[in-house]
């Protein structure tokens, strides 16, 4: 009940702690009226002051003025009701209000400019300087949009010194570098910027808000590294929040015009409540251009009827939501135009939504999100495909017939015109049915490269049946059986060593091949004519024999078959030893070594050594599942020799892949950063639809990271996500995403680190994560959210976390998660829910005491009972030094050898603790002693534990000198610890201690 001035004044002091929305804006209006039945004007200054805030920053500008007006009313007839600051406000928010009414288009400006001319006159009367007078000018004429008066009202703001009632410097920064972009001199504006996004000038919205305006200079200047994390971090600040409609939209435009129109449609879910927030009407104007953007790309895309967030109360679709999306901007436009007598506010809409995207592809951000739906079906993707029929059948033969990737494509393109209405065979092509079967076998090679084994089979089966039948042509009909026996042996993650299929349909099949091989006489001529490409796995792509050859339709390329059953039982060979690796069975070994020879052996007779690089692939494969790194790199690197001298390049992407992946085990990174990216060049190249990309991405991110190049890590591990998510391969798109947090935050860039993770952690998203997984991502976010002092958010991270593993048998994790949710509850001021987590990891402790955990909870039992003390002050003592207590009695309890516990150094942490909790407790002997205790356990340390002893001996020497009045004995005991401490070599430590020395004979002589 709000009876009193001092409940209401309580109550006021309670909205202020609150976070700035609605619900603080209507108990702010509900306070004032409170304060209002008293007859103390000072109370009810502070009530009106507390509202205007509530306003400001919830968007509701539109309100603001008639507040100020009360207040200055008040100012003028009871001045002795404002304290020094109040005072100070009345006079830093008429600033304020002149912004307020510029985004209420029914203000005139006369009136907006009366209120500048007031402001003028009282800061003149208070005895300030004129420059926030010249800013409020200078921003009423660049929202005007007159060019020449906001040049004149930029030079007469900006040539005038910064005085007391200037905008923080982070603000006026902004304002600057917003004029900047507004004239096109965008490097300019980011020079200008710099000191902001550095850290070098910060308020409550910097850099955030700035961040949002920066989003497409940076994109359009091709620093997309910058504009990705200005992104990932700017909308986490400006999400949800009303007073930050313009920045949402800003956001979600960035989103469009780097390609990422499903972000944007996320953005937009999270934020249809700004639809409705009427208070600010040009910054609703900037939110709806943003949006109105993102729609007339994805209307322009053919996602029309893409259903999307819009105002609540009806279902909206993309095309819908863009037209009333734009009349609702278009008359806003038109009031603002109207009121300042230009076209200005309506000329930077119009050139925002006509702005066409910034980038030929998606720019990565790292984040989880989804494609817009009712998407049109992606064109067949290839370079330079044929129109004519014919030619585009032959053109894909022939690149099939040297393994050229390209030819994927090709085959694409030809099953769409075989479907299509009306299509009539070519006869120059050969048969109708070789077609058919070729497209089939394609089919079937799509399915292999996606693991999909039984449908590949079902392919390739029924392509033998049309090769053997009415195409007559047994060679590839066998190809295709082989095929069909070698990926029953594909799927070897799944099998155990020793349970694979019988190799006698594979020993049958090449006793058939070396029949019709006899009776074709070889099959070629000494100088290895007519032979095909294929030297791997029965697949596709530069590891696959060719599906077809160059020769007549009537004949067949009798060698590239034989060579392509030899390489599906080297398939087979290598996936059951691999099964069994490292410690491979002798006769499996004996297997993998004969069918590998067989290979290369048959390919050296035909005079074609470079056909057996596939099983070089192999060779190096499990050289390096048994450790012996070095023989594959040696096998790789013969096998990238003999491409080299094949004249056929695009064999290489892969083998430079596996390089790249043994060479980053092998420690070294640079030499795996040089193969990997060529991998990637090269199978970008060719095009290689089938090339593992996100794969080569990723160990590409790691092989950066550990060459120190973590803006090249963030930007290969975001690729990586991004196309994982194109691949619905959800777990690999989380661990590239898991592994890009880490990176990020190594970076420097905590926020940037935990928008990520938040968008792994969303219900649709978290769903198709593996269980394990999905709790490490949580676990690195509530970490990180801790990071960020955003406590509340944390806590919610750690007991969603603890509930998931409480029903795991790994005991030890839930320990280690409920330990570390009490604390997040307790800096979340959840003290009951705190003490309840604090109890059951304590007693999960001792129903187990399982390896690893004593110091944990040790570490927990500390900072309980300093978050105690700070909570609690000397009431908290008691409970702080009985947290403590358990504290000991764990390292107790514990062996001399326990894992994850070193005796000394927990003991002096915990006597440093408790001799904090007396110290603030002001039992300052007792204090004393036990900083003493603590000095001792450092000692047992040696080296290690000279940098906490001289933490232990400063707090000791505060102790002597300001409560117990000693400063002689605390600066005898510096003197000391200073020498230890230059003689130990920590510089740092004998600096701050030499600093307090100094501190401490100052006062005695002062």
């Amino acid at each position: 009940m709000l009876e009193t001035p001092e409940a209401v004044l309580d109550a006021l002091r309670e909205n202020n702690d609150r976070p700035y929305n609605l619900h603080r804006a209507v108990t702010a209006e509900e306070l004032v009226d409170a304060a209002e039945q008293f007859d103390e004007p000072e109370l009810l200054v502070t009530a009106l002051l507390e509202l205007m805030s509530a306003y400001e920053y919830t968007g509701e500008h539109r309100k603001a003025p008639v507040v100020f007006a009360r207040v200055l009313k008040l100012r003028d007839d009871s001045p002795d009701a404002f304290s020094d600051w109040e005072a100070n406000q009345v006079l830093w928010r008429f600033k304020w209000v002149t912004t307020s009414l510029l985004q209420v288009p029914g203000v005139p400006l006369a009136a907006i400019r009366g209120w500048t001319d007031q402001m003028r006159d009282r800061y003149r009367e208070a005895g300030h300087g004129m420059q926030p007078v010249a800013a409020m000018r200078h921003r009423i004429a660049a929202h005007v949009g007159s060019e020449e008066a906001e040049r004149s009202a930029y030079d007469l703001w900006v040539t005038r010194p910064r005085e007391g009632m200037s905008d923080c410097e982070a603000c006026e920064t902004r304002h600057r570098a917003i004029h900047h972009v507004g004239i096109g001199d965008e490097r300019r504006a980011l020079d200008i910027w710099q000191p902001v996004f550095d850290g070098g000038q910060t308020c409550a919205e910097e850099p955030y808000v700035s961040q949002a305006h920066a989003l497409l200079p940076l994109l359009s200047l091709g620093r997309v590294d910058e504009a990705r994390s200005h992104h990932l971090s700017g909308y986490r600040y400006a999400r949800g929040k009303t007073g930050l409609a313009e920045e949402v939209g800003l956001h979600v435009e960035f989103s469009a015009l780097s390609r990422n129109e499903g972000r944007g449609l996320e953005i937009l879910a999270e934020n249809r409540a700004l639809f409705e927030s009427t208070g600010a009407s040009l910054s609703l104007l900037g939110f709806l251009t943003g949006v109105e953007v993102l729609l007339t790309r994805l209307v322009a895309d053919g996602y029309g009827t893409t259903t999307v967030a819009g105002p609540l109360g009806r279902s909206w679709t993309a095309q819908s939501l863009l037209a009333h999306v734009s009349g609702e901007a278009d008359t806003l436009a038109a009031a603002f135009d109207a009121r300042n007598g230009t076209t200005g506010v309506g000329d930077r809409r119009r050139e925002r939504v006509a702005r066409p995207a910034l980038l030929a592809e998606p720019l990565p951000l790292g984040l989880r999100t989804t494609r817009p739906e009712t998407a049109p079906a992606p064109p067949v993707s290839s370079r330079d495909i044929p129109d004519d029929f014919t030619e585009l059948v032959t053109r894909a033969r022939e690149m099939a017939a040297v393994g050229h990737p390209g030819d994927t494509a090709l085959w694409e393109r030809i099953a769409e015109r075989v479907a299509a209405e009306g299509h009539v065979h070519a006869p120059e092509l050969g048969p109708e049915a070789r077609l058919r079967a070729e497209l089939v076998e394609q089919r079937g090679f799509t399915a292999y490269e996606n693991e999909n084994w039984a449908e590949a089979n079902a392919a390739m089966t029924e392509a033998a049946d049309l090769f053997a039948g009415e195409a007559a042509l047994p060679w590839h009909a066998l190809a295709a059986r082989a095929r069909v026996s070698s990926f029953e042996w594909g799927d070897a993650g799944d099998r155990e060593a020793g349970d694979f299929p019988s190799w006698s349909v594979l020993d049958e099949l090449l006793g058939e091949a070396r029949e019709l091989l006899g009776r074709a006489g070889g099959g070629v001529g000494a100088d290895g004519a007519g032979l095909g490409t294929g030297e791997g796995v029965p697949g596709t792509g530069e590891d696959t024999p060719a599906t077809t050859d160059d020769t007549p339709p009537t004949g067949e390329n009798v060698t590239e078959k034989y060579l392509t059953v030899l390489h599906c039982r080297a398939f087979a060979a290598h996936a059951e030893a691999a099964a069994e690796a490292p410690d491979v069975s002798a006769p499996t070994r004996a297997r993998f070594d004969a069918a590998m020879d067989a290979v290369v052996s048959e390919a050296a007779r035909f005079g074609m050594p470079h056909l057996a690089v596939g099983v070089r692939r192999y060779t190096a494969d499990l050289a390096s599942r048994a450790g012996r790194a070095d023989d594959a790199v040696t096998e790789l690197r013969t096998a990238l020799e003999l491409v080299e001298t094949s004249g056929r390049p695009w064999r290489a992407p892969r083998l430079e892949a596996q390089l790249g992946q043994i060479l980053l085990q092998q420690d070294k990174p640079e030499e795996a950063t040089a193969a990997l990216r060529q991998a990637l060049a090269g199978a970008a190249r060719f095009d290689d639809t089938t090339f593992p990309v996100a794969f080569t991405y990723l160990l590409l991110g790691h092989a950066s990271s550990h060459v120190g190049d973590l803006p090249g890590a963030v930007r290969h591990l975001s690729e990586a996500a991004a196309r994982f998510d194109r691949e619905s391969d959800h777990n690999a798109a989380a661990e590239a995403r898991l592994q890009l947090a880490d990176v990020l935050g190594r970076s420097g860039q905590p926020a940037d680190a935990v928008a990520v993770l938040e968008s792994l952690v969303l219900d649709d998203a978290s769903a198709t994560v593996d269980e394990r997984l999905l709790a490490q991502i949580r676990l690195n976010l509530a970490r990180g959210l801790r990071e960020l002092e955003e406590h509340q958010a944390s806590a919610e991270q750690f007991v969603q976390l603890a509930e998931t593993v409480a029903a795991w048998e790994d005991r030890t994790t839930y320990t280690l998660v409920t330990a570390e949710s009490a604390i997040a509850l307790a800096r979340a001021d959840r003290w009951d829910a705190a003490r309840a987590a604090y109890e059951s990891a304590l007693l999960a402790h001792r129903d187990t005491r399982l390896p690893g955990q004593a110091g944990l909870i040790c570490e927990m039992a500390r900072e309980f009972a300093a978050l105690t003390m700070a909570a609690e002050g000397p009431d908290g003592i008691e409970t702080a030094l009985a947290r403590l207590a358990e504290a000991d009695e764990i390292r107790d309890a514990a062996a001399e050898d326990a894992e994850d516990l070193v005796h000394w150094y927990e003991a002096g942490a915990t006597a440093y603790q408790r001799a904090r909790a007396l110290a603030a407790a002001e039992r300052f002997p007792e204090a004393l002693a036990e900083m003493e205790r603590a000095i001792t356990a450092y000692e047992e340390g040696g080296e290690q534990g000279e940098t906490p002893r001289a933490e232990a001996t400063r707090v000791a020497a505060l102790i002597e000198a300001n409560g117990l009045n000693s400063p002689q004995a605390a600066i005898s005991r510096l003197d000391t610890a200073i020498t230890r401490c230059e003689k130990a070599g920590i510089q740092h430590a004998a600096q701050i201690l030499s600093a307090l020395r100094t501190d401490f004979a100052t006062q005695r002589e002062g």
